[in-house]
C-alpha cells in the first residue's frame, strides 16, 4: 500500500464514530500504560479528549503518578477496547506536553465542578479521609465563588505521538484481523499480522 494514501487517524475516527453509537458508557475511555525509568509498568483508564494528526490527547494532574512517570519516561501505550464492536486499537509512542493554550481551552470547557475538583484533588496521593477531600472542594468553591476558575499550574495534558497504531477486529475461529500502521518518515507504512 502506498504510504501517502495511508491515514490511521481517519481509520481511528471512523471506528470511534461507530463506538460512540454503540458503547453504552465512555466510548473514549482508554487504558493508558506508563513506566518508571526503571521499567516498572502501571496502567489506568483515562478519557481521550483530543485527536489530530499529531496524536492522542488526555488531561491529568501533572503531580499524579502518571504525570510523574511521564515526566521521567515520556513514552506510553494506549489500548482502546470497544466490546460491543469486537474491536480494539493499540497505540504506542512518545509523549509530549500539550501547549498552555490547548490545556486552557480544554480546562475552560469542563463543568465548573470538575474545574473545582482539579484544584481540590491531590491526585494519586494518600487521602486521609473523604471529609478532607470534601473540605478541599468546599474551600475552593468558596475561594472562587462566582468568578472564573483558572487552570491550576499542576493540571495539563499530554499527547501520545504514535509511532505504531494497531487495529484489531474479532473474526470467527479466533482468526482475527490485525492491521498495523508504522510511522515511516512523514507518512505511514501498513502491514497485516497473523492473529
Amino acid at each position: 500500500m502506498d504510504s501517502s494514501a495511508v491515514d490511521p487517524f481517519a481509520h481511528f475516527e471512523s471506528w470511534m464514530a461507530e463506538a460512540t453509537k454503540s458503547e453504552p458508557n465512555d466510548p473514549n475511555a482508554v487504558c493508558l500504560a506508563t513506566c518508571t525509568p526503571e521499567g516498572i509498568p502501571s496502567a489506568r483508564m483515562v478519557l481521550l479528549k483530543g485527536l489530530d494528526p499529531r496524536g492522542f490527547v488526555f488531561y491529568t494532574n501533572l503531580e499524579s503518578r502518571k504525570g510523574g512517570e511521564l515526566a521521567a519516561n515520556p513514552q506510553a501505550a494506549l489500548c482502546f477496547h470497544w466490546k460491543s464492536l469486537h474491536r480494539s486499537v493499540r497505540v504506542e509512542g512518545a509523549v509530549e506536553a500539550v501547549s498552555d493554550a490547548e490545556a486552557d481551552a480544554y480546562y475552560a470547557s469542563r463543568a465548573r465542578g470538575s474545574r473545582i475538583g482539579a484544584w481540590a484533588s491531590k491526585q494519586s496521593r494518600p487521602l486521609e479521609s473523604r471529609f478532607a477531600l470534601e473540605k478541599a472542594v468546599a474551600e475552593y468553591t468558596m475561594k472562587f465563588g462566582l468568578t472564573e476558575i483558572p487552570r491550576p499550574a499542576f493540571w495539563s495534558g499530554f499527547r501520545v505521538v504514535p509511532r505504531r497504531i494497531e487495529f484489531w477486529r474479532d473474526m470467527p475461529f479466533r482468526l482475527h484481523d490485525r492491521q498495523v500502521f508504522h510511522r515511516d518518515g512523514a507518512g505511514w507504512r501498513v502491514e497485516a499480522l497473523y492473529p
